[in-house]
């Protein structure tokens, strides 16, 4: 007589084949708003797109991109750019990545750029509600130019700071709801002359405490 054990595995077995043979290769994914719909007024900055080379965009492969600068502005009639850094804004925003197509993660990418990583670490942001969000810490040189750099993953509502935990809730959410979609958000400012990490790093949580709550009308939950 077979043992309840084997039983029990024969039976996980049958529902893993049919789970599979329903969801097919293809994934399920929300409608959301277009990403370059994201607002160009934010966090007192005003937005500017910049176009993707060709060859980057074959390298990123089929994604939804958004590159776009952020500068400060002076308040009032007659509003001019200041000389207060820029914020820089990448979203990278994948409806699958069944295909061979996958989020590339800046410790790969930023090396091959000349990039290196001077430090690394995750911290907390907050936005207006008192919402909590952990996202990656880093400061990033090259040559004499240094730039503070937060960077998150996104998947289905969840902000995420580690690679490997984003990599393993999108395997998790493929079998459990058939869907692989997922962002990469970065958000980057220079660091003046002399300027020290924590100043720049209050610079890009100002602005990425006013993002995230955003994000979910464009990047699904």
């Amino acid at each position: 007589m077979k043992s309840a054990r084997y039983w029990v595995v024969v039976l996980v077995l049958f529902l893993a084949i049919v789970v599979v043979r329903r969801r097919g290769d293809v994934d399920s994914v929300p409608q959301s708003a277009p990403l370059d719909h994201l607002p160009m007024s934010l966090a007192g900055r005003v937005g500017s797109d910049v176009p993707l080379d060709a060859y980057v965009l074959d390298v990123l492969g089929k994604g939804v991109f958004l590159n776009r600068i952020y500068s400060s502005m002076k308040s009032g009639t007659g509003a001019k750019v200041t000389d207060d850094p820029a914020i820089g804004l990448f979203i990278a925003y994948f409806p699958t990545q069944r295909t061979g197509q996958a989020i590339h993660s800046p410790q790969n990418c930023l090396p091959g750029s000349g990039w290196t990583f001077d430090s690394k670490g995750v911290t907390t942001i907050k936005d207006g509600n008192g919402t909590p969000y952990r996202v990656g810490d880093y400061l990033i040189s090259n040559g004499k130019d240094k730039d503070e750099v937060f960077y998150w993953y996104r998947t289905h509502g969840r902000t995420i700071a580690n690679d490997y935990k984003a990599k393993w809730y999108t395997l998790t959410d493929s079998i459990l709801y058939n869907r692989t979609d997922a962002a990469l958000i970065r958000v980057v400012t220079p660091l003046r002359p002399g300027e020290g990490q924590d100043s720049a790093r209050r610079r890009v949580a100002q602005f990425s405490e006013q993002l995230a709550p955003l994000l979910s009308a464009y990047i699904p939950n």
